[in-house]
């Protein structure tokens, strides 16, 4: 599971408000080639929950680099897009759990799938 996709991920479980962001146990972190684009990656940037991409940057050890805070005008630093593109498209959650922060329910990835699936009684 990519950082991209971590940063839409939330908790669904019944009753549950605070759900997001979901924090990251990593137990086997890969990491895939990935084609540069900068021009997606900018238009990505617009989308993505920085605070919480940066949490999830720091659980698969790929944040070096990359700034606390941020602005557009970082969007013009190749430098800044190479780094973001390494953590956001190239390092890949293999095998862990996504928690939910509200309830700590904990919900398995496995071959790079997270499993979202809620028991009958979450619903």
């Amino acid at each position: 599971m990519k950082l991209l996709t971590h940063n839409f991920l939330q908790c669904h479980i019944k009753g549950v408000k605070n759900g997001y962001p979901l924090q990251i146990e990593a137990v086997k972190i890969d990491q895939r080639d990935a084609d540069y684009d900068p021009d997606f990656l900018r238009s990505m940037f617009k989308r993505i929950d920085w605070k919480a991409f940066l949490q999830g940057a720091q659980a698969l050890n790929c944040a070096e680099g990359l700034p606390e805070d941020v602005s557009e005008e970082l969007l013009q630093d190749d430098g800044f897009l190479q780094k973001l593109h390494h953590a956001l498209l190239e390092v890949c959650l293999e095998e862990g759990s996504l928690v939910c922060p509200e309830t700590g329910r904990r919900f398995p990835v496995a071959k790079g799938i997270p499993n979202m699936l809620l028991n009958e009684d979450e619903v």
